[in-house]
């Protein structure tokens, strides 16, 4: 069967992963979770204090880059791969509302960009891949042979976010959270090097109002016409 990448983009909590994962399993794929990457160095930037609330020494990050480890391993109980920073699992503390509040402005650092998209590639040269992030469509694998483009309304993405978090038992508010997905999008999408943009042959989903059921069954249609030309 022809083999393909499949680059997934769009906003945050967009449910791209989701998307990601389930088309992986399905294909029997390499899933790659670009975000998580940006998430780990993100914490490893929060644990040296090269970025807290009041203060980003993004040079003393960029001189740290080569102290930074990063791979996934794949956990068989959850069905999917983890996120190790120098060789710590660290899945559960990425996923924290402290680290989304800092992710967007760790991820506008171009070494960081430079250090993460070759790994990236790196991890696709065979195909058979599933990615998602920000600049899978326009950066990473420009060539893809399916590219998807995420989008719901700030206030949807947000209550899914809260919703997580709160059955993680993580203190938020829901006006504390849309705030944070607002502010990545602006981010994201005004960032000198690699914003978020819709890649000019990326297929638009607002997911808004489909379920996960029907989101998956459409993308798989796409995935199925290509693989079958």
């Amino acid at each position: 069967m022809k083999k393909i990448t499949i680059a997934v983009d769009g906003f945050s909590s967009t449910g791209k992963s989701t998307l990601a994962k389930q088309l992986a399993a399905h294909l029997g794929y390499v899933y790659v979770d670009t975000g998580a990457m940006y998430r780990a160095v993100t914490l490893f930037a929060m644990q040296k204090e090269y970025i807290t609330s009041s203060h980003f020494d993004k040079q003393a990050l960029i001189d740290d880059l080569s102290n930074i480890k990063l791979h996934f391993q794949f956990n068989a109980d959850l069905g999917f791969a983890e996120m190790y920073l120098n060789d710590i699992n660290v899945e559960n503390e990425i996923r924290t509302i402290e680290v989304s509040s800092f992710v967007s402005k760790v991820a506008e650092v171009s070494e960081v960009r430079a250090k993460l998209v070759e790994q990236q590639q790196e991890m696709g040269k065979n195909k058979a891949i599933v990615m998602d992030g920000r600049d899978i469509a326009t950066v990473v694998f420009p060539d893809a042979e399916l590219k998807i483009f995420m989008t719901a309304s700030a206030e949807t993405r947000a209550q899914r976010r809260f919703d997580e978090l709160q059955a993680k038992g993580d203190e938020v508010s829901y006006e504390e959270v849309l705030k944070n997905v607002q502010e990545r999008d602006y981010i994201d999408t005004h960032r000198a090097d690699s914003p978020l943009i819709i890649d000019e042959d990326a297929i638009e989903i607002d997911n808004s109002y489909l379920s996960r059921e029907e989101q998956f069954a459409a993308v798989l249609d796409l995935v199925d016409e290509i693989i079958n030309q």
